[in-house]
């Protein structure tokens, strides 16, 4: 039997194969200029407010992962706490940094957001950490994965397709949620015979906290830019307080440009969705390309500068840092 192969509907079938990333390696995609630096008396002005705990919180752990937190409700995405993004635990790209928070600091999880099996995001030991740790968590993953998870015992699955809708309500808390997974331009693939035999996505996440008072949040996953999808996205939920968004990986530009998004291009998605609030993501914690890790917030700096923007709508934040949103 063929197993379906999902693509993007604006630039089709991508696909990483170790020849491109060879060519990656000798060269053949360098840019024209040297990824330089940031000034070295750089620093991101970020705002400096008193947390107010009974108010939605969110704190960047690492690379794609946040913890989200309305009126006691638990949302993690694409957690990864090992030590490397690999299938091996002895080889592969290693962590930069300790994580925001550790495993035993987490309090009760009540839903996990998924963007795709890539091995920085889909991280098979935190995995099992979370499903040992927390059993009831409510997996919310892209279609083509429930199979991956099955077979680590872990049932309590909803896939989801582009522009799909889906309901959630943990009993004991207040809140009551609405999950809403939307395309990102990407490519899935944990080895050399699954590639884009499952499917990406970012979520856009609803929370009604009473009759008449909700907040959103937009998880973008991992992206390239283009004009369709972010726009859509923005006239289809109109009010985005809060948007979690790549900022790394983009260097050579003429390798990664299809499939991830620069510091300019997560301003365009900024814009796009009209977001309240953003925070980078996919940055600082693995080493996946050619800029350097500090690099990152520079050039969203001078993008927001670029676009006349207020640099506190933009924050590349530390890992471990809590905010209000």
């Amino acid at each position: 039997m063929i197993k379906k192969k999902y693509t993007n509907p604006y630039i089709g079938n991508i696909r990483r194969s170790f020849w491109h990333f060879a060519r990656w390696q000798w060269g053949n995609y360098n840019d024209l200029l040297p990824v330089m630096p940031p000034p070295d008396d750089f620093s991101y002005p970020i705002p400096s407010k008193e947390l107010d705990e009974k108010e939605p919180k969110v704190v960047w752990v690492n690379h794609s992962t946040f913890l989200i937190e309305i009126d006691g409700v638990r949302i993690l995405t694409d957690p990864i706490w090992s030590k490397r993004c690999s299938p091996f635990p002895f080889v592969g790209p290693k962590r930069k940094h300790k994580p925001g928070l550790d495993l035993d600091d987490l309090k009760e999880i009540d839903a996990v957001l998924i963007s795709h099996n890539h091995y920085d995001h889909l991280d098979l030991f935190t995995v099992k950490e979370l499903h040992k740790r927390f059993p009831k968590i409510k997996w919310f993953i892209p279609a083509g994965l429930k199979d991956w998870f099955k077979k680590r015992g872990i049932e309590r699955v909803k896939e989801l397709r582009w522009w799909e809708e889906t309901f959630f309500h943990v009993p004991s808390k207040h809140a009551k949620i609405w999950i809403s997974s939307v395309p990102t331009q990407h490519h899935s693939g944990r080895g050399v015979f699954d590639a884009n035999l499952s499917l990406w996505m970012g979520f856009v996440v609803k929370a009604l906290r009473n009759e008449k008072k909700a907040k959103t949040f937009y998880f973008v996953g991992d992206t390239a830019y283009n004009n369709f999808d972010f726009k859509k996205i923005g006239e289809l939920f109109p009010k985005i307080d809060l948007c979690l968004c790549p900022i790394g990986t983009y260097k050579p530009g003429r390798f990664m440009r299809t499939v991830h998004a620069s510091p300019e291009d997560a301003v365009k998605i900024h814009q796009d969705v009209k977001s309240e609030l953003s925070i980078g993501m996919h940055w600082k914690t693995f080493k996946l390309s050619d800029e350097g890790l500090k690099r990152p917030p520079y050039d969203l700096y001078l993008a927001m500068k670029k676009y006349n923007l207020n640099l506190e709508k933009f924050l590349p934040l530390e890992p471990g840092v809590t905010i209000n949103w």
